[in-house]
């Protein structure tokens, strides 16, 4: 009897340790995975810095030894004193925070306008059916080719360049806004109507939230948009802005300041981006979506 007590304990102590061996490797294999995945990510952010800085330094030399003519295509070191210049003067500062305000505004208005019609569609299928062809034309007109309208029909101003990054993004967005809100799982809805729920209960409780992705991805498409439009108003209707220093620029052959702006409007769009991007990384985490 004894001797089997003791066989038994030492098989449950057996058990005991191999499971602390298998615990131990599962351990391991995931601390391998995130070494691994950021190992990844640190190499491909060195390969775009290399990529990035070898493209600087084959444009500076291509200046210097003049394969390049400076005047047409500058460098990175007239850039660099454009930059410095304007700053001294107090003058690049209010430029760019004219823009980023006109985009801000223009991306929020977007989102609740896109929302709304979207919103409305999806309640009245009559209602979609009569507007789809309208917003499908609209969406493809060229927005450039609104914008004098926008100046005859509004003035010259911050409200016409709004306007004109409304346009932009607007209509591309209430479309694919609707048809995230239709491929929602049909069979929830009706298990919302089973149970008493009405059309608002649906929307409200199954739609919305199952559209979380499609709105977060079609806000990282329309910042980019917005800053678009926003820039094709300042090209035509603004005093102030990166798109009225890029016309100024080009008309008084300063084409330094021409590429010093289009450069800071690379990194304001990667920004936006970025900052969409972590936006959407905290609701993703939040809500376990």
């Amino acid at each position: 009897m004894k001797q089997n007590l003791q066989i038994k304990e030492k098989a449950d102590s057996v058990k005991a340790d191999s499971g602390k061996k298998q615990s131990g490797q599962e351990l391991t294999r995931q601390e391998q995975f995130v070494k691994n995945h950021r190992r990844h990510h640190h190499e491909i952010a060195s390969w775009r810095t290399i990529l990035f800085l070898l493209f600087l330094a084959i444009w500076e030399i291509s200046a210097d030894l003049k394969w390049i003519d400076s005047f047409f295509f500058s460098s990175p070191g007239r850039v660099a004193k454009n930059f410095a210049e304007q700053l001294k003067h107090n003058s690049l500062l209010s430029h760019i925070g004219v823009t980023l305000f006109e985009t801000l505004l223009s991306f929020l208005l977007v989102v609740l306008l896109s929302l709304l019609v979207s919103t409305l569609l999806w309640y009245s299928a009559k209602l979609s059916e009569i507007l789809e062809p309208y917003l499908v034309v609209l969406n493809s007109l060229p927005k450039s080719a609104l914008a004098p309208l926008f100046i005859v029909w509004l003035g010259t101003g911050t409200r016409t360049i709004i306007v004109a990054g409304i346009s932009v993004a607007v209509f591309g967005s209430i479309i694919s806004l609707y048809t995230g809100f239709q491929q929602v799982d049909a069979e929830k809805i009706t298990l919302i109507y089973t149970l008493g729920g009405s059309r608002r209960d649906a929307f409200s409780k199954v739609v919305l939230p199952g559209s979380v992705p499609t709105l977060l991805s079609t806000a990282k498409v329309n910042i980019g948009l917005a800053l678009v439009g926003v820039i094709i108003g300042e090209f035509l209707a603004a005093r102030r802005g990166l798109g009225y220093l890029i016309i100024y620029g080009s008309q008084v052959f300063q084409l330094d300041m021409v590429i010093t702006s289009i450069i800071i409007l690379c990194v304001i769009a990667l920004g936006f981006y970025k900052s969409v991007q972590i936006i959407e990384h905290q609701i993703k985490i939040r809500f376990k979506l």
